[in-house]
């Protein structure tokens, strides 16, 4: 990775560090539950994504260096909270997609933060259970 890149990697996660907690609390904000991957205790993740069907999709900013990938990884079942309701569902990477297609479809506040912050795009995508 380069400095740059690792740079901007270290002052987004300074900031969600202090920042999510916080929007993990509103009722309305869309999060991503996984199960860590050495505590196995429930992982939430603020998120910005969009519901497409039975699938939920989301951009991670830094690929798998993102925490919540990688405990994706080692379990791909997941819960999604949207407009405040919960679902499971089944998880999975698609590194072979267009992330900045993706970006302009999801809620915008969320597409600046991930363009200004990203460095290694990659599309998430959740199969709700239904």
């Amino acid at each position: 990775m380069s400095r740059l890149a690792d740079v901007r990697f270290r002052a987004a996660t300074a900031f969600q560090r202090r920042i999510n907690p916080l929007l993990r609390r509103l009722p309305l904000q869309t999060v991503i539950e996984t199960k860590g991957r050495v505590s196995g205790l429930p992982r939430p993740t603020p998120v910005g994504g969009r519901r497409v069907g039975n699938a939920f999709w989301l951009v991670s900013e830094f690929g798998e260096r993102s925490q919540y990938v990688r405990n994706i990884q080692a379990d791909p079942r997941v819960r999604v909270r949207i407009r405040g309701r919960w679902y499971a569902g089944t998880a999975r990477l698609v590194p072979d997609d267009d992330p900045v297609a993706w970006l302009r479809r999801l809620p915008r506040f969320n597409g600046l933060g991930v363009r200004a912050f990203g460095t290694n795009l990659l599309t998430v995508r959740v199969d709700l259970d239904t």
